[in-house]
């Protein structure tokens, strides 16, 4: 688990957990992940990326739209996990502290319908 702070860029903090990441064949990630760099990274581990391209590109670089859909559960954790407002609001400044927070948040979600 690696924990960035707020201000780092999505694809950033993912190139930092490449090198750990167990063999997979797709990887799917919001707009956020899209840089070329991160996606030749992926291609070269064999893990075809499954990210939609940011806005800003002139072409857009084509992703399977129907294993795109069905990233909605993982948001809905999170968005589960920002119903907390000490989580959503980053209200602890200690890595450590934070990341207690989400434990003890995702436990009382798991257990409670």
């Amino acid at each position: 688990m690696l924990l960035t702070e707020g201000q780092m860029s999505d694809h950033k903090g993912a190139a930092l957990l490449l090198p750990r990441l167990p063999s997979a064949r797709h990887l799917v990630g919001d707009r956020g992940y899209d840089s070329n760099c991160f996606r030749r990274n992926l291609t070269e581990r064999g893990i075809e990326p499954c990210i939609p391209s940011t806005k800003s590109r002139k072409v857009p670089i084509p992703y399977d739209k129907s294993r795109y859909r069905r990233r909605h559960k993982v948001e809905n954790m999170f968005g589960r996990l920002k119903d907390w407002r000490r989580i959503a609001t980053r209200y602890d400044r200690c890595a450590h502290t934070f990341f207690s927070a989400i434990c003890l948040a995702a436990t009382v979600i798991y257990w409670t319908p």
